[in-house]
Parts: C-alpha cells; structure tokens; sequence
C-alpha cells in the first residue's frame, strides 16, 4: 500500500510511466470495458511503441505486479494473481512482439484485484542524477520491504497451517487409541460373559450328570445291619438343599426265650443333621443325638435302664440306581447308660442293684438302604 501511496511522485517526476488495470473480484479476465481498461492498455501500447528498441534491448525494463486478495484460499489467490499479469503481458507480446525476458514479474495476495505496470523511462538527463537515483533505490528498498514481509506472512500462515495438520492427526491418533481401548474392554468383557456362560452351562450339565445325589427331598431308611440283628429300624431323611439334610432313625425289638428266663429288647431314637460335600454331594459329615432304653438279660444277671449320648458321623453314599442309594455310615461320640440290675427268681424280677456306664468310641455304624421317595 505504500508503494501505491508513491505512485503519484513518481509518475510526476517520470511521466506517465504506471499503468493499472483494473479485474473483477475472483476473476483473471482482462476485460478492456471495466474501469478504464481500455484507455490504460492504449496508453501503455503507446509508451511501449515509443520505447520499444530500449525495452527490447534491456534498458529499458517492464516491471508487472499481480494483486488478488478476493479468495480466501492462499495458493488460489496467487495462482489468479500470476493469471492476471500474465493476461496484461500477453497483450504485448502478441500486439508489440515483446518476449517474457523484456518483462519482471511480481505476484500479491493481498492490495486488491489489479495489475499494475510500471516502465521507468528518463526523459532527461536530469532524471538520472543522484536524487531520481535515491529515490529509485529507495523505491526498490521499499518494495523488497513489503516483498519480505509478504513472505514472513506466508511463512506464518504456512507454519500455522501445519501446526493445524498436526494437531488434526494428534486429535485422530488420540481418538483412534480411545476406539481401539473401547474395543478392547468390549472384547474383555465378551470374554468374561463368555467364560461366565460356560461355567454356568458346565455347572449345569454336572448337575444333570449327578441328579440323584441332589435332587430327592424326601427318602426312607433302613439300616441293613440293625435288621439283620432281628432289630427293625426305619427312619426318613428331609434333604433341605442339596448340601444339608436332616436324618432321624428309630429302632425297636423286644425278645424272649428260655421260658422268659433270656430277654432281648430295646428302644432308639437318633436324630442326625448332616453336610454333603463334593460335587456329587455323595460325601457327609454330621452330628448325631441319640436316646432310647434298653433291657438284656443274657445270663443270669439282666440289666435294664435309659441311655444317652451323641457324638459325629461320616459317611457315602452310593447310588443304586435312581430311586435307591445305599449308605456306609460310622459314629463316633459318648453314650451314657443308668441301669438296675436283676435276677429272674419263679417267674418274678428280682433287682440286685444299679449302675452306671459311660463309653466313649463308636456309638453307631449303619449300610443304610435309603429309597427316594420324591
């Protein structure tokens, strides 16, 4: 803008020797009925006809300066700009037969949308002297000031463009990294529910291998070895969950022989709580609370009275088949026995006495037949 500030002083001190034309905004075509167009582009062929042999020789140069500050786009300006000073050039060297080497070309992004030529031509010795030469210098100074700047700012708008395009590529390796975390909890988490799916269908199909150990509710027992001491025993068992039941077990016998003489009887009760173990559940532990009477005359002396105790129990059950187990059962614990003793004398008792009994040692073993009712 200040090289066109200084148009007007040089053109008094040389003559008419700057011509400017004029170009539609976003437009490179050198129309000669736009804004005067036409009388500058006669007046320039006149000067150039006057000056020719000098401008073809090189002394006398024609300096063009390009201006297109109407795109926003940087590159595509300075391409319009070029384009302009190219239409204007191109007028003389079709209409004089000038070549590009008579020519020196500047092209701007900024100023406006012209083009402006400028032939220097001393009209007198004068003009040649040290002041029209200072001021020529200083006219050339200025325009390789503006030159300069002109290309500070397009190195800043450059710089700035790729600081731009690095950040963009930062924030889409940013976001890319965040995708690819998000997949990746997403596929751990597939991953869990997945495993977690086939620990439950595993679970499920041991279940199903195994449904008699954990599936009956309630079941009779019979304790083989009581029975095959001529001594009924039944009892039930309540499986409240497949982990815990609830077993109770009563025996009863009464027998006599020898005229009365030999007897043989006898009551139990033995509740049991137990706890299956494994993944069968076949294994158990449990504690056991037994109570009954008894009376044992087999000899001379008889002995009858109340007994107690309790103690723990272990044992497996085996399946038969699947509405029958067969269960092994041992118990451990004390028992406790008050009794009086007594002889048999013409058909009547006769007590002899008391006494007392404590054991500690096994108190209960059983090859229990158990039958699942549902």
């Amino acid at each position: 803008m200040l090289c066109l500030l200084m148009l007007p002083l040089v053109a008094q001190t040389q003559g008419d020797t700057i011509y400017h034309f004029r170009f539609e905004p976003g437009n490179d075509g050198l129309y000669t009925a736009y804004r005067n167009n036409g009388t500058e582009l006669s007046r320039l062929l006149a000067c150039v006809v006057q000056n020719k042999e000098a401008i073809l020789a090189g002394t006398v140069p024609i300096q063009v300066d390009g201006y297109c500050n109407s795109l926003d786009d940087e590159t595509e300006a300075r391409a319009t700009a070029r384009i302009r000073s190219n239409r204007v050039k191109s007028e003389l060297i079709t209409r004089e037969g000038l070549t590009e080497a008579c020519f020196t070309t500047r092209n701007h992004t900024s100023g406006g949308d012209y083009v402006t030529v400028r032939i220097v031509i001393p009209t007198s010795p004068s003009e040649t002297g040290p002041e029209q030469q200072a001021e020529t210098e200083r006219l050339a100074a200025e325009a390789q000031r503006a030159t300069a700047e002109q290309e500070a700012e397009q190195a800043r708008l450059a710089a700035e463009k790729q600081q731009a395009e690095a950040d963009r590529l930062q924030a889409e390796a940013e976001a890319q990294r965040i995708a690819a975390e998000q997949a990746r909890l997403v596929a751990e988490k597939q991953q869990t529910e997945a495993e977690q799916t086939r620990q439950a269908a595993e679970q499920q199909r041991t279940e199903a291998s195994h449904p008699a150990h954990d599936s009956y509710h309630l079941a009779l027992r019979a304790n083989l070895l009581r029975w095959a001491t001529l001594t009924p025993d039944l009892g039930l068992e309540w499986r409240i969950c497949p982990s815990w039941g609830i077993a109770v077990n009563g025996s009863w016998t009464s027998w006599t022989w020898s005229d009365k003489d030999r007897r043989y009887a006898l009551w139990e009760v033995a509740p049991e709580v137990r706890y299956y173990m494994g993944e069968k559940k076949a294994w158990y532990l449990g504690a056991m609370f037994k109570a009954g009477q008894f009376n044992y005359k087999l000899c001379d002396t008889g002995r009858q009275g109340d007994l107690m105790g309790g103690g723990i129990t272990a044992g497996y059950q085996l399946r038969l088949n699947k509405a029958l187990d067969l269960d092994f059962n041992l118990g451990l614990g004390y028992l406790n026995a008050d009794y009086e003793k007594y002889e048999v004398i013409d058909g009547v008792r006769v007590r002899r006495g008391n006494g007392t009994k404590d054991w500690w040692g096994p108190i209960n073993a059983g090859v229990t037949l158990v039958w699942k009712l549902f």
